[in-house]
């Protein structure tokens, strides 16, 4: 086969099985195994597939059949401009979450210690480090396989950040200038019906935000005063409907000038406050 009919074959094989963006999904397939971007392929494009190659995209194009994300086919994303690594054992890095890094870098200045909850893949925490550049950076997982993933992306990227496992804070002492999280905020009867790719390939414990999808806020809330600095900064991410609830337990906890902030496509997506 031709490799325009490679990526032919591989659009309309999604396409029969519903994959969402079927064209763009079988694009980056093929630009991940081919190493080709468009301005090549067009150049080549009638020439005949290596045949190892053909073999490896018949795989990538059948995984993603199933409904497997993207992104762990892929096995990174970007983020921040950063280029991150990711697996099954940590959420998939959102453009929604990058709102809640460019907030938080309003904040972030060297010298600041800051911490971040719930790191998953550490693209929060090492976005920070990066852009930021705080005198101590800290991060958070109850997952262990999800530090071990955070680590790797932080150590390839040069970022000097510290992992900790810990339930929560726990395990954490010390005070910050900044906390910042994005944790499990979906209803649980939610993520039964969310698209197959999220509730049957990305973990759970990363998702699952209890009976109403507050339970995470409430505790972090709860613990959050005695880990601020006075006048500290703490920033969550949100679900888009879930604006008044957190803003009520951060008024709730003693927290001055909250505020929440939308996404590029004008979703709430980030609640803010301060600690004296």
């Amino acid at each position: 086969m031709t490799l325009q009919q490679m990526l032919q074959w591989g659009a309309g094989w999604l396409k029969e099985r519903e994959v969402p963006e079927a064209d763009l999904n079988a694009w980056y397939l093929f630009a991940d195994c081919f190493q080709m971007e468009r301005s090549g392929y067009f150049l080549h494009q009638e020439e005949e597939a290596d045949a190892g190659k053909e073999k490896k995209f018949r795989q990538m194009i059948e995984k993603r059949g199933q409904r497997i994300p993207l992104e762990y086919i892929l096995g990174y994303t970007e983020f921040m401009g950063l280029k991150f690594k990711v697996n099954s054992k940590v959420l998939i890095p959102r453009q929604d979450t990058e709102t809640l890094v460019e907030e938080a870098l309003k904040t972030v200045k060297p010298g600041m210690k800051v911490l971040d909850m719930c790191t998953g893949s550490g693209c929060i925490a090492i976005s920070l480090a990066v852009l930021g550049k705080p005198e101590q950076m800290d991060a958070v997982d109850l997952s262990e396989k999800a530090l071990i993933q955070a680590g790797k992306n932080a150590k390839r990227l040069g970022a000097d950040v510290s992992f900790y496992r810990s339930d929560m804070l726990d395990e954490i002492n010390g005070r910050y200038d900044v906390i910042v999280s994005n944790p499990p905020y979906i209803a649980s009867d939610v993520v039964d019906e969310l698209m197959p790719e999220v509730q049957e390939h990305e973990p759970r414990m990363a998702l699952d935000g209890g009976a109403d999808g507050l339970d995470l806020y409430r505790r972090l809330l709860a613990q959050a005063p005695e880990r601020l600095l006075s006048g500290g900064l703490l920033a969550v991410e949100i679900g888009y409907d879930q604006r008044e609830a957190v803003m009520e337990l951060f008024r709730e906890q003693g927290f001055t000038d909250v505020y929440c902030d939308r996404d590029l496509c004008g979703n709430d997506r980030v609640v803010m406050g301060r600690y004296q």
